[in-house]
Formats: structure tokens, C-alpha cells, sequence
């Protein structure tokens, strides 16, 4: 097998460059590099890596769990990880069943009232209620092993129970900067903590907010790069030194996803969640794949740890995917 770029692999496997560089951070996976190439490059050992892992996380197994999994020479502690998640699907799928039953009981009452032409009311129902009260509802999970199309298919399941809001964010001055090259969002993040840390804006401003977004996205450009920007919400009378530049921002109303650091490929769920809307519809930017047609990565409380120093694990790592929208005409 040829050994392939950060790009290729990209694409071939549908994960972002970004999660493969946090992938490798973790040690999970292990890219090269040529004499006669400036980039990441991977072999056939770190594709099965990858494709594992990719198939791991989709049975719900956390990059922790998977580092167990794939780094268990012995195996003892992979076999306990795995007895301990059966036990706790077996929990969860004994309480589905019981919700399956129970709605299926109100559907089969609701159909009597509405023959009997009487309203049906569920806290009349003894029974129900006190069976409802004490159900601990459950995150539904994978339970079995199935086809990698079906496994798919369960994760677009699975994946619409996450909570989407409807957000409007406020016109504001931010501090930017834009960086495009290898590792991109790693370059940019350094200059703009170091902006943070010297420029003080967190104690003039402990509202900061910080966005990020490709710019261009990948495959935007032929060599494989890819670029990205941060915003730094600032107060609007602040001086901005380079390399920051100084921008107004109009706002917007954006539909808006919290994810744990780095599952990026929820946007597809946002993206789905939007277009099947009754009520909005997106709004993307004219500059389309430049600038992921407008849409917004916001780092929850990264200015804050920013301006203490904190490594980036010092807050769980929390994002707000942004996508922006307009109401549907009626």
C-alpha cells in the first residue's frame, strides 16, 4: 500500500484533518514524513489503526476507551472495559424496552379514547404514571454488532437526539487572525493565546468570546492545505497590534450544536437537523467553501483558560457548532 497524505486520508475515510492530528496526539495513530515531502504522511499500519478507531467510536467507545482497546497488549483490561459496557447497554436496553411498551400502551388508550370520542388524559391513568415517574431514562447506545451500513445507519439515529437552539448573536468587534498552512488551527491558536495572555482583554472584557472556522476548507486548495481564523471578541475601542487584525462582525441567528472536543462530525448532523427544519432553513455565507459558507466553531470558556494559562485541557473541551440560518418562508 502507497503510503498516503493527511489530504487523501481525509477524504478516503471522511474524518477531518484535524481529528487526525488530534488522533495522533493522543498516540493513537503515528504519521511520517518523507525527505522529499513537507507533509504528514501515513502508512498502511496507521490507516488499520485509523479505520479501527473509526469503527469504535461509531459502537459509542470514547478515544480514552479506545486507547485501551488498542494499546492492551495483554488484553485484561480491554476485556473488563468491553463486559463493563455490555452490562451497562443491557441496562439501557431493558429501560428502551420498557419506554417502547409504555408508549405503545398510550398508543393503543389514545386509540380507544378517540373511538369513544372522549379526551384522553394520561394523569387519570394510575398505573402509567407511577410506572413513567420512577423510569430513569437512558442514552440510547449501540447494542449489537451489524453491518457497516447499518452501523451507520444507527449512528444517524443515534445522532439526532442531540439538542439543537436557535441562537442570534449580537454585532461585536473581534480581534482576528488567519493563518494558512500545515496545522493550521494549531498555529493560529498559539498567536492568538498569546494575544490573550499580553494584551489583558479578558479583565477588560471577562465576557470574551472566541470563534474559529476553516479558511479555506479543506480541499478548497490543490496542494492539501487548508487555512483557518479565530475571532477574539474585544471591546470596541481596543487597539489591535499585528499580526491581529481589527474586524466588525455583523452578528447573525445561527443554529447551534454543543459537541465534545473534537466529534467534527456532527456537523453533518446540524447540516441534516437545519435542512429538515419546518421553521429555518440556512443562510450560508456567498463565499460558500471559502469560509465554510459562514458557519462558526465557538470554544466555550477558551478565553477564560486562555488567560490563565491553562494547557487545553484545562476545561473539558466543549463547542458550540454554529450554523447560520433565516426563518422559512411560509
Amino acid at each position: 500500500m502507497e503510503h498516503l497524505t493527511i489530504s487523501q486520508v481525509s477524504r478516503k475515510y471522511g474524518v477531518t484533518p484535524r481529528m487526525l492530528r488530534h488522533y495522533e496526539k493522543l498516540g493513537l495513530i503515528k504519521a511520517g514524513r518523507r525527505e522529499d515531502y513537507a507533509y504528514r504522511i501515513y502508512d498502511e499500519e496507521a490507516v488499520r489503526r485509523l479505520q479501527q478507531i473509526l469503527i469504535l467510536r461509531k459502537l459509542r467507545l470514547s478515544l480514552k476507551e479506545i486507547g485501551v482497546l488498542l494499546g492492551d497488549t495483554e488484553q485484561d483490561e480491554s476485556l473488563r472495559l468491553l463486559l463493563d459496557k455490555l452490562a451497562e447497554l443491557d441496562d439501557e436496553i431493558a429501560a428502551l424496552s420498557l419506554i417502547r411498551r409504555l408508549l405503545k400502551q398510550l398508543a393503543e388508550r389514545l386509540g380507544e379514547c378517540r373511538k369513544q370520542q372522549i379526551h384522553f388524559d394520561l394523569l387519570k391513568d394510575g398505573d402509567l404514571v407511577e410506572i413513567t415517574g420512577a423510569l430513569a431514562f437512558p442514552n440510547t447506545k449501540i447494542k449489537e454488532n451489524v453491518s457497516m451500513e447499518e452501523l451507520n445507519r444507527a449512528g444517524e439515529i443515534l445522532d439526532k437526539s442531540l439538542s439543537v437552539r436557535i441562537l442570534r448573536l449580537p454585532p461585536c468587534t473581534v480581534a482576528s487572525y488567519h493563518y494558512i498552512g500545515e496545522n493550521p488551527e494549531e498555529a493560529v491558536g498559539e498567536v492568538v493565546t498569546r494575544f490573550v495572555q499580553e494584551s489583558g482583554v479578558y479583565e477588560k472584557k471577562p465576557d470574551a468570546r472566541m470563534f474559529g472556522f476553516n479558511h479555506p476548507n479543506p480541499g478548497v486548495l490543490e496542494n492539501g492545505i487548508h487555512g483557518y481564523e479565530d475571532w477574539v471578541t474585544i471591546p470596541e475601542d481596543m487597539e489591535v497590534k499585528a499580526p491581529m487584525e481589527k474586524k466588525q462582525f455583523p452578528g447573525g441567528l445561527y443554529a447551534v450544536m454543543t459537541i465534545p472536543f473534537p466529534e467534527f462530525h456532527l456537523w453533518e448532523a446540524l447540516t441534516k437537523w437545519v435542512n429538515k427544519s419546518q421553521d429555518y432553513e440556512p443562510e450560508y455565507s456567498e463565499l460558500g467553501e471559502e469560509n465554510m459558507g459562514g458557519c462558526l466553531e465557538e470554544h466555550l470558556n477558551w478565553v477564560y483558560a486562555a488567560h490563565n494559562g491553562w494547557k487545553e485541557d484545562g476545561l473539558p473541551g466543549q463547542i458550540d457548532l454554529m450554523l447560520p440560518v433565516k426563518m422559512r418562508e411560509r
